[in-house]
Protein backbone atom coordinates (compact mmCIF):
# COMPACT_ATOMS: atom_id res chain seq x y z
CA UNK A 1 0.00 0.00 0.00
CA UNK A 2 1.38 3.41 -1.00
CA UNK A 3 0.09 6.32 1.04
CA UNK A 4 0.00 9.71 -0.69
CA UNK A 5 -0.90 13.25 0.32
CA UNK A 6 -2.91 14.74 -2.53
CA UNK A 7 -5.64 17.19 -3.51
CA UNK A 8 -9.29 16.12 -3.77
CA UNK A 9 -11.51 18.51 -5.73
CA UNK A 10 -14.89 19.72 -4.49
CA UNK A 11 -16.93 22.89 -4.91
CA UNK A 12 -19.20 24.13 -7.67
CA UNK A 13 -18.59 24.23 -11.41
CA UNK A 14 -16.00 26.91 -12.30
CA UNK A 15 -15.26 27.57 -8.60
CA UNK A 16 -12.95 24.75 -7.54
CA UNK A 17 -11.88 24.15 -3.97
CA UNK A 18 -9.63 21.37 -2.79
CA UNK A 19 -9.10 19.28 0.32
CA UNK A 20 -5.57 18.13 1.11
CA UNK A 21 -6.04 14.48 1.99
CA UNK A 22 -3.96 11.50 3.02
CA UNK A 23 -5.12 8.49 1.01
CA UNK A 24 -4.14 5.12 -0.36
CA UNK A 25 -2.88 5.66 -3.91
CA UNK A 26 -5.07 2.83 -5.22
CA UNK A 27 -8.28 4.76 -4.56
CA UNK A 28 -9.73 7.45 -6.83
CA UNK A 29 -9.05 11.14 -6.39
CA UNK A 30 -12.36 11.86 -4.64
CA UNK A 31 -12.72 8.36 -3.21
CA UNK A 32 -11.90 6.85 0.14
CA UNK A 33 -9.28 8.65 2.21
CA UNK A 34 -7.55 8.29 5.57
CA UNK A 35 -7.47 11.87 6.88
CA UNK A 36 -8.00 15.47 5.75
CA UNK A 37 -5.00 17.63 6.65
CA UNK A 38 -5.89 20.93 5.00
CA UNK A 39 -7.86 22.99 2.50
CA UNK A 40 -6.86 24.99 -0.58
CA UNK A 41 -8.97 27.62 -2.33
CA UNK A 42 -7.18 28.90 -5.47
CA UNK A 43 -9.63 31.84 -5.84
CA UNK A 44 -10.41 33.20 -2.36
CA UNK A 45 -12.92 36.04 -2.17
CA UNK A 46 -13.33 38.50 0.64
CA UNK A 47 -12.23 37.08 3.96
CA UNK A 48 -11.92 33.47 2.74
CA UNK A 49 -8.61 31.78 3.39
CA UNK A 50 -6.70 30.61 0.35
CA UNK A 51 -4.55 27.97 2.02
CA UNK A 52 -4.90 26.21 5.35
CA UNK A 53 -2.61 23.27 6.16
CA UNK A 54 -1.92 21.34 9.35
CA UNK A 55 1.85 21.07 8.85
CA UNK A 56 2.32 19.01 12.03
CA UNK A 57 -0.01 16.25 10.82
CA UNK A 58 1.54 16.36 7.35
CA UNK A 59 4.99 15.98 8.92
CA UNK A 60 3.81 12.98 10.94
CA UNK A 61 2.45 11.29 7.80
CA UNK A 62 5.67 11.95 5.89
CA UNK A 63 7.65 10.36 8.74
CA UNK A 64 5.39 7.30 8.41
CA UNK A 65 6.28 7.05 4.72
CA UNK A 66 3.56 9.02 2.94
CA UNK A 67 4.63 10.85 -0.22
CA UNK A 68 3.26 14.27 -1.15
CA UNK A 69 2.33 15.01 -4.75
CA UNK A 70 4.15 17.79 -6.57
CA UNK A 71 1.37 20.32 -6.09
CA UNK A 72 1.00 19.54 -2.39
CA UNK A 73 4.78 19.93 -1.94
CA UNK A 74 4.55 23.38 -3.55
CA UNK A 75 1.63 24.32 -1.28
CA UNK A 76 3.61 23.22 1.78
CA UNK A 77 6.51 25.46 0.68
CA UNK A 78 4.09 28.37 0.26
CA UNK A 79 2.56 27.72 3.70
CA UNK A 80 5.94 27.70 5.46
CA UNK A 81 7.09 30.82 3.57
CA UNK A 82 4.08 32.84 4.78
CA UNK A 83 4.59 31.95 8.47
Amino acid sequence: MAVVIRLARFGAVHTPKYRVQVADSRFSRNGRFIETVGHYNPNPRGKEQGLRLDLEKIGEWIKKGARATGRVSKLMQDATATK
